[in-house]
């Protein structure tokens, strides 16, 4: 299943002024479409949390684990709240989101509510777009703590750099449904939103390992 991404444009987030790390605030925002044109709907976390501890990381690097946190559900967001782990990077991360550099938080999460991608496939544009835009079900992986002002910019930096390492969250060369949809329209002359993304993600993608390599 592919690890998705989301970071919501918030200040509700907030760490305590005192020194055992603490923090609070809400990783997903249900009801609002958000900068990849997608929409949470209230519960649909109801089955995808679970009463035990997650890691709270930095930048989605699983390298690099900050502290842990516990999430609940509630009306029309994901609440979470948790501390930071007494370590020189939790500490250092802690004094970001205080000073403001790294407040945002972004949520990684799998979907749990679609069907197998060749009926996704099959779907007209209008039913293909309320399936792959609504999201009524999927499971918590992790929350991130990220770098200010990400959220106002619709990904791009986040996901190019995901895109250039991805081989370290993969761990099968499965094709993501985003590859396989953009393979079948191609494939079948449909000329959609979801192909013309794909090759911009593409060359997203070549731009990327062409910095890091250079």
């Amino acid at each position: 299943m592919d690890i998705e991404f989301r970071v919501f444009e918030t200040h509700e987030f907030r760490v305590g002024e005192d020194q055992d790390g603490t923090f609070d605030g809400v990783a997903c925002q249900y009801g609002k479409k958000d900068s990849y044109g997608t929409t949470f709907h209230p519960g649909v976390f109801r089955r995808g949390i679970d009463k035990g501890s997650y890691a709270y990381l930095f930048m989605h690097s699983p390298y690099d684990p900050i502290g842990t946190f516990r999430a609940d559900e509630q009306a029309n967001h994901l609440h979470i709240a948790g501390a930071y782990d007494d370590t020189q990077s939790g500490r250092d991360k802690r004094a970001m989101a205080r000073s403001g550099s790294a407040r945002e938080l972004s949520v990684g999460f799998v979907r749990t509510d679609l069907p197998p991608w060749e009926k996704i496939a099959e779907m007209g544009d209008e039913d293909r777009a309320d399936v792959l835009e609504n999201i009524r079900s999927a499971r918590l992986v992790e929350v991130s703590q990220i770098t200010a002002r990400m959220a106002a910019v619709p990904g791009s930096k986040l996901k190019t750099v995901r895109s250039a390492l991805g081989a370290m969250y993969t761990e099968t060369g499965e094709p993501t449904l985003a590859e396989r949809l953009a393979d079948y329209d191609q494939a079948h002359g449909r000329d959609t939103e979801i192909l013309h993304e794909q090759r911009m993600n593409e060359r997203r993608r070549r731009a990327a390992l062409l910095r890091l390599v250079s």
